[in-house]
């Protein structure tokens, strides 16, 4: 059975073309059960999760804990604002006193980048970046072309341009790699002011007209405007932010091919996207949301490093009183 070749979920970069696409096979299968009356199974009964957030977070945290919820796993969870943290501890110490309560795996979010990496290095428990910083959100990325494979058939070739703000986006930084690692054409797009001097060196494409680069792509994914992590003002204004880079239906219209719209979240609706198109038949946007939680629960399967089979033999032996636990076996058996 193939196996995740990483211990820890860090980054984009750590992963291989191969270890995403075992996500991808993984996700197809939990998405089924997520789609049917009985929507849990017992794949990480015996394993407790942490889910620990520096900083604040809805979609995210709520598709994990769903993700969690879905699996059977235990389930821990953090928030800073109401923990010693607020008195001086520290990271390690905080993570240290989670884990004595025998954590096996931990989710987190910090405003540091490099964080999680940190953290790796220093604890026992398994990682999961939620995203650090501006560095990297590596299950936002996955989920993203996950979402694109499932629409267009197939991510290699296909012809993706990222909109926004891509200076202060962790987002685009792992969306870039991934795509790039599965064979996608990557471009960005935005103000001079709001595209990092060496993104080329990745090997994107850099367009400052939105309309040219709408015509190019197949896929559009627009971000906002990160106005919490800039000092300084890179823009002159929202509005004249949005009638450069925004995408209203007019836009969209005059396009000579149809395009798919893709946004990470939270909408600023009037700004990088206006509602007509957000609710379009064009965007994928709510798709993007149902996928993230089978997404990570293939991730959260994975890294736990045990077989699917051997998972649920053991499960089955254990609840061998439950025959609507025994049901689920069967099925997952069976596919």
């Amino acid at each position: 059975m193939k196996k995740f070749s990483q211990r820890h979920l860090l980054g984009i970069k750590d992963i291989t073309a191969n270890d995403i696409q075992l996500v991808f096979e993984t996700a197809d299968n939990f998405k089924s059960i997520i789609n049917r009356p009985i929507k849990k199974v017992p794949s990480l009964r015996d394993v407790t999760i942490a889910n620990v957030f520096f900083e604040n977070s809805t979609r995210t945290r709520i598709s994990f804990e769903l993700a969690q919820k879905r699996l059977s796993a235990d389930i821990v969870n953090f928030s800073a604002s109401s923990s010693s943290v607020s008195k001086g501890e520290t990271l390690v110490d905080t993570v240290n006193n989670i884990l004595a309560m025998k954590v096996d795996m931990v989710v987190m979010r910090h405003p540091a980048p490099g964080a999680c990496q940190f953290l790796a290095k220093h604890v026992k428990a398994q990682i999961i970046n939620a995203g650090d910083g501006t560095h990297e959100h590596p299950t936002q990325a996955l989920l993203d072309a996950y979402s694109i494979r499932e629409k267009l058939g197939g991510v290699k070739g296909k012809k993706v341009v990222i909109v926004g703000d891509i200076t202060h986006s962790r987002v685009a930084l792992s969306n870039i790699i991934c795509l790039k690692k599965l064979g996608a054409e990557v471009m960005v797009c935005g103000p001079t002011t709001l595209i990092p001097k060496y993104i080329t060196s990745l090997g994107v494409k850099v367009e400052h007209n939105l309309m040219n680069a709408l015509e190019w792509c197949d896929v559009a994914n627009m971000l906002r405007i990160q106005l919490e992590r800039q000092d300084i003002k890179y823009f002159p204004s929202l509005r004249e932010y949005s009638m450069l880079y925004g995408l209203d239906k007019d836009r969209l219209n005059s396009l000579s091919k149809e395009i798919v719209i893709m946004h990470p979240g939270p909408i600023n609706r009037g700004v990088e996207i206006t509602s007509d198109v957000a609710d379009s038949k064009h965007a994928i946007i709510l798709d993007q949301v149902e996928n993230g939680v089978a997404t990570r629960m293939a991730i959260m399967f994975l890294l736990a490093g045990v077989s699917e089979l051997e998972r649920l033999v053991q499960t089955e032996r254990l609840v061998a009183c439950m025959p609507e636990v025994l049901v689920r076996v069967s099925f997952l058996k069976k596919n």
